[in-house]
């Protein structure tokens, strides 16, 4: 987890998500690297499908066979989970900051990402898939 201090306040970042040159670029910061064992997922915006915020699926308890990964209960969800024959990337400290971003053609179905400002992110990755 990186922390940022932004007007005097310091705000908490799970992950950072970017767009270059057509590709979807999530970088994991801090500690969540180990408890992920995973730094970075790229992947070009043509495979994005979607994303959204939704809290009620970001806080969901039991997000599936953890391989590897990090799941303990109102602290952390990290790491590559397997559920219904799906495979999930979680990094989510909060549940009210995760965006959920939904993959085709891509190992994981969906990477659930807790981020500082879930609106802008999701504007963000929406723009890119405009072209």
């Amino acid at each position: 987890m990186g922390l940022l201090v932004r007007d005097g306040a310091i705000i908490v970042i799970v992950a950072i998500v970017e767009v270059n040159d057509d590709v979807l670029e999530i970088h994991v910061t801090g500690i969540d690297r180990i408890l992920a064992l995973k730094s970075t997922i790229a992947v070009p915006t043509s495979h994005v499908s979607g994303i959204d915020q939704d809290v009620a699926e970001a806080s969901v308890v039991f997000h599936g066979l953890k391989l590897p990964g990090t799941g303990i209960p109102g602290v952390v969800t990290a790491g590559s989970f397997l559920k219904q024959g799906e495979w999930t990337f979680w990094d989510v400290h909060d549940p009210a900051k995760a965006v959920i971003i939904r993959l085709k053609d891509e190992h994981y179905s969906r990477l659930v990402i807790g981020v500082d400002d879930p609106a802008r992110t999701v504007e963000l990755v929406r723009k890119s898939l405009i072209h």
